[in-house]
């Protein structure tokens, strides 16, 4: 059985990272008419969360299905995603190369790093099977489902006792567990045990589950056990970073001492010209909704960059066309002949003037000709089109070459034709592979308007 040959495409922008961030950057670009496709790996940081919240008209909503909507949105503007991992980044000229993982790659003028960080538990036996459930870390994300219950918070970090004030006014049942990084006459505590946290200086050993399946209690070093419903924990975090360790993006150490993080300029680009960054990779603190606008943010960054590249070479690059020119400048892809379908649809109609849009190398625009049919092959590739030609030219026949991008709303002559034939051109729709994503408003518009009333899209 013959490989599959790796494929390189190109693009504005790639976005590593397909959570809030991401997705949110990545819409404001593609509103901005820019080709973009989003990596997703699929391990977004609030993955163990059943539910996310103080997000504005989203609240408890489940994360996967914020990220769903996310992706349909992205995807209505003629965005991309792919499920997938980039696996290492390295500069071409003026541009950027992305390795997937199974050997593809891609190419964009900018690149934006939105892919998050990874918390670290602290190494107490039971505390990762309740992380995100009875395991909390944030009173913003979490704390009010934890209200009024027996709340522990294990303290391992100087940093712990932050958010300490906050729990302490979300439940009258609070205890605070100095089990490192904190001595018991620390002055930030003073003003706790004055409010009557019961502040204990332990170790602890290992959380205690129920027969509920829930948090039962929190067992010390010494034996003895705490009641607790829910338990606060402080992590260490990392940021993912991997790819971009070969072209010298390097994280920096997080002032705090808990991790690292990605540094930016106020704009969200990074050290290295035309790579930017946002949402917890840059801030690790961001709450879901401020990772979505930090996103947002960088996105109409990055789309100002590019505008202001493009009018200062005078110039209108469609990676889209550079895609397809390159695909075509080689040996033939497809086998020359007609689609199956076409021949079932097409073969019994008496013979008008077809529009062939995403004609690719011209085996149904051939056969269609051949047929008697006037045919108009459209595409985005010149060489496409160049390559038509020349088979049209050997045969004798008559064919009309159109380039145009079939994503724009006048591409056709409203009206012309009798059937537009879209089977197996899809793929040249905004550079997609896999699927179809042209808008509903590129559809009619762009595709159904240059049917004839007798006509026929198919």
């Amino acid at each position: 059985m013959s490989e599959h040959p790796n494929i390189e495409r190109n693009f504005d922008v790639v976005v590593i990272g397909g959570s809030a961030a991401g997705l949110a950057a990545a819409l404001q670009l593609v509103r901005q008419r820019r080709s973009v496709v989003v990596i997703d790996s699929g391990e977004p940081r609030n993955a163990p969360a059943a539910h996310m919240h103080s997000y504005l008209g989203h609240e408890g909503v489940p994360p996967s299905e914020l990220t769903a909507i996310g992706r349909e949105e992205v995807r209505s503007y003629g965005g991309e995603i792919i499920s997938g991992r980039a696996v290492d980044v390295s500069r071409i000229d003026h541009e950027f190369r992305v390795e997937l993982a199974g050997g593809h790659s891609l190419v964009a003028r900018r690149l934006l790093a939105a892919t998050g960080l990874v918390d670290e538990l602290p190494d107490i036996e039971g505390l990762a099977q309740h992380w995100g459930g009875d395991v909390v870390h944030c009173p913003f994300c979490h704390g009010f489902e934890i209200r009024d219950r027996r709340i522990v918070q294990i303290v391992t970090h100087p940093m712990g006792l932050h958010p300490a004030g906050l729990f302490s006014r979300l439940s009258d049942r609070f205890t605070l567990v100095l089990h490192d990084g904190v001595e018991s006459d620390n002055p930030e505590l003073a003003p706790l045990r004055t409010t009557g946290v019961t502040v204990m200086d332990e170790k602890v050993e290992r959380i205690v589950t129920g027969d509920d399946g829930h948090i039962a209690s929190v067992e010390l070093a010494d034996g003895d056990r705490i009641d607790a419903d829910a338990v606060v924990v402080g992590t260490r975090f990392e940021v993912r970073a991997e790819p971009f360790a070969s072209i010298g993006l390097k994280p920096a150490e997080h002032p705090s001492g808990l991790g690292d993080f990605v540094e930016t300029d106020e704009t969200g680009e990074t050290a290295i010209s035309g790579i930017y960054a946002a949402g917890n990779v840059t801030d690790p603190s961001l709450q879901v909704l401020h990772a979505a606008a930090d996103g947002s943010r960088v996105g109409a960054m990055i789309s100002s960059s590019l505008a202001h590249e493009d009018i200062e070479t005078a110039s209108r690059p469609s990676p889209v066309e550079t895609y397809w020119d390159r695909r075509y400048g080689t040996d033939p892809i497809w086998s020359g002949h007609p689609n199956e379908t076409l021949l079932h649809e097409v073969g019994d109609l008496a013979p008008g003037r077809a529009l062939d849009v995403g004609a690719g190398e011209g085996g149904d625009a051939i056969w269609l000709a051949q047929q008697g049919w006037s045919v108009v092959a459209s595409d985005i590739s010149q060489n496409a089109l160049d390559r038509i030609a020349d088979m049209a030219e050997e045969y004798d026949l008559a064919i009309d070459c159109l380039h145009t991008d079939a994503n724009t709303l006048d591409a056709f002559e409203p009206g012309a034709y009798d059937p537009t034939l879209t089977r197996e051109s899809y793929s040249a729709w905004s550079g997609t592979c896999d699927r179809t994503c042209l808008s509903l408003q590129t559809l009619i518009f762009g595709v159904c308007a240059p049917v004839s009333a007798w006509g026929r899209v198919r």
